[in-house]
């Protein structure tokens, strides 16, 4: 779940042509603020649900671009993989550290801009990401990496929100808040099927996506904003960015959001978050 663009999810980009470097500044500050890992560990069932999808295999090298505190490096590294976890966050780097020891795991994890990856061509067997490649500023890049480094007939793995769901509801209410900067590509593109073929087609031999659901569980609404705003850093940073009215303005939206979204009745908070998994076959 990396590098938040907030911009309204349908939006048609602009043309302005945005400064990426002071981009990835901000957010690289963005997801070091908060405790993303408090997040990053609910999210755990999709990196499994994503390395039974991709058919990964021990022995295999597999390379978690923007991976957070290592949800699919975790779910990799169990089924016996040699895998390679990289963020341009450290401490989120060293958050997926302690996880693979408290388990056993032996993992490589590397500081690496998911942009700008410092792997050779044909390095791995799988590139994955779970919500992570996505938030990047200039989605041709990660992209290209992601190919560049995937060997003939590797696989690309993904997760990433679709626009209609949740979270592309809820970046679309921050974004009237605090909005993104011109000319930025919204992060929810990489949960529409032509985006991903915008991106991939051309060296790919095979697109597989399926609209799937996580279940965000909280105790309430209430409880969830409090998590989000305390630990969550694109939140965190957007309600730190307004003052007190336009604080409670944005949190009356939310909540509104989440009543909306909620399937658990009075009892407790059931969310369900569509996004779409996909697999990718190199040619």
């Amino acid at each position: 779940m990396h590098a938040l663009n907030t911009s309204a999810v349908c939006d048609e980009p602009n043309t302005a042509r945005p400064d990426f470097a002071a981009i990835k500044t901000r957010q690289q500050a963005t997801w070091a603020s908060g405790d993303f890992a408090v997040i990053g560990t609910t999210l755990q069932i999709v990196g499994e649900m994503l390395a039974e999808s991709i058919d990964l295999r021990a022995g295999e090298r597999v390379l978690d671009i923007a991976a957070g505190n290592g949800n699919a490096t975790l779910a990799a590294a169990r089924r016996f993989a040699h895998v390679t976890s990289t963020d341009y966050v450290p401490a989120l780097l060293e958050k997926g550290r302690a996880r693979a020891q408290a388990e056993g795991l032996a993992v490589d994890f590397k500081v690496a801009d998911a942009e700008d990856l410092p792997f050779d061509d044909g390095s791995f067997d799988v590139v994955l990401s779970t919500f992570g490649a996505m938030f990047t500023p200039d989605h041709t890049r990660p992209a290209s990496e992601m190919l560049r480094v995937a060997k003939s007939g590797g696989r690309i793995g993904m997760a990433n929100w679709t626009p209609e769901g949740f979270i592309g509801q809820l970046f679309k209410i921050i974004g009237a808040y605090v909005p993104p900067p011109a000319g930025l590509q919204s992060p929810a593109l990489w949960g529409t099927e032509p985006h991903l073929v915008a991106l991939f087609g051309a060296q790919a031999a095979d697109i597989r996506c399926v609209r799937k659901h996580f279940n965000m569980r909280y105790e309430s609404g209430a409880h969830w904003i409090q998590v989000f705003r305390d630990f969550y850093g694109p939140v965190h940073r957007a309600f730190a960015a307004l003052d007190a009215a336009k604080q409670a303005d944005l949190e009356r939206d939310i909540a509104g959001l989440l009543e909306r979204c909620n399937v658990a009745g009075t009892s407790s908070l059931v969310v369900p978050s569509e996004y779409m998994e996909v697999v990718i076959v190199k040619r």
